[in-house]
């Protein structure tokens, strides 16, 4: 057996992070895509979250998503991710993140990246895959609409358009109409050309988008009339509950993973509690992936991932061998102070972030 040794521990920032996944949304889908064959081919191990919950503020949350990869680059983790809606009143994100990685021989923590970022490309990338795996059996759509005008809405659209798509229109609906017109600036800049339509109402936005983007704060279904859904369009599910049960037994539903998408009252959880079974269920993106399952082009399909750890890993892992590879990680001197089991303790360090080669 070879020698094993404590590794250092690295913290990575998030301009680090951006540096290395910023314009690389190709490679990004195709690293998510591996994720998503890994699991499916059971070399990993992804437990359910767990939600950490505040009487007194009952629309906060703190998710714990624990998971391990194998594959070619094996790391265990855990990202811990908050949500707290109230934070946009003030003019900061909703959500903020870290991502711990474990080394899989000693168990050793090896960085602490910030990990917002990291979450919100895992689940544009995913949303990416889905669009590209889901629409293969029918003309690829050029109408896009973006139910949601925050974070997630536009990190998806950089992942659409980083893997080649390309819009006639796209149109956009917030409940803050503040919101909606500064997403719709965002698309001038980024898609001149396009034609970009702020729509006056749910139903107007479902009903113009071949593409649907749903990427809200919902936390019960506000869509629930199926004839909104009747022109067949590919819903990227990507909140989880804007979907009343009736729209998607209508539907072609597809998951990233069955047991975990049907807890948390999520819409696919409603809907097996209303009708007592999963038939409604076609089943996962890695059956798609796999040629398992045909995607019928002629009626709705909807994708609901419930976000899985092994992806946020699968990031993670990547740009800490990015940084690596080129010297740039910053590693904390004397981070584990009891390095040796007979109680010889490591040297003192300064306890402070420094570059430095492993």
């Amino acid at each position: 057996m070879d020698q094993l040794s404590i590794p250092p521990f690295a913290v990575i920032g998030g301009a680090q992070v951006h540096h290395v996944l910023d314009g690389n949304e190709a490679h990004t889908v195709e690293l998510i895509e591996e994720a998503y064959r890994l699991h499916g081919h059971g070399e990993t191990v992804n437990p359910s979250s767990y939600f950490l919950r505040f009487p007194d503020r009952p629309a906060s949350r703190i998710i714990a998503l624990p998971a391990s990869v194998g594959g070619p680059a094996p790391v265990d983790g855990l990202k811990w991710i908050s949500s707290f809606p109230d934070n946009v009143r003030v003019g900061i994100p909703r959500a903020s993140a870290v991502l711990i990685l474990n080394d899989p021989r000693t168990g050793y923590p090896l960085a602490c990246l910030e990990s917002s970022i990291i979450s919100a490309e895992r689940t544009a990338a995913s949303a990416a895959l889905a669009a590209d795996r889901l629409t293969r059996s029918r003309t690829r759509p050029r109408r896009a609409g973006f139910f949601g005008a925050g974070l997630i809405a536009r990190h998806i659209f950089q992942h659409l358009v980083g893997n080649g798509w390309e819009f006639d229109e796209i149109s956009v609906f917030d409940v803050s109409a503040e919101y909606a017109a500064a997403f719709r600036d965002y698309l001038a800049r980024s898609s001149p050309g396009t034609r970009l339509v702020v729509r006056e109402s749910p139903e107007e936005l479902v009903r113009s988008a071949d593409l649907l983007v749903l990427a809200t704060v919902a936390a019960t279904p506000h869509l629930t009339d199926p004839e909104w859904f009747a022109h067949g369009p590919v819903v990227l599910h990507i909140s989880l509950r804007d979907l009343a049960p009736e729209v998607i037994l209508a539907a072609v539903n597809i998951l990233d993973d069955v047991e975990h998408c049907l807890k948390a009252d999520t819409s696919p959880h409603l809907t097996e509690q209303a009708t007592g079974g999963r038939e409604f269920i076609a089943g996962t993106l890695d059956d798609v992936l796999t040629g398992r399952l045909d995607v019928p082009a002629d009626r709705t399909v909807v994708f609901s991932p419930f976000g899985l750890g092994v992806l946020d890993l699968v990031l993670g892992r990547y740009v800490y061998d990015e940084l690596r590879s080129k010297g740039e990680l910053d590693f904390v001197d004397g981070f584990f102070h009891e390095t040796d089991r007979h109680a010889m303790p490591a040297p003192s360090g300064t306890g402070r972030s420094r570059p430095r080669r492993p």
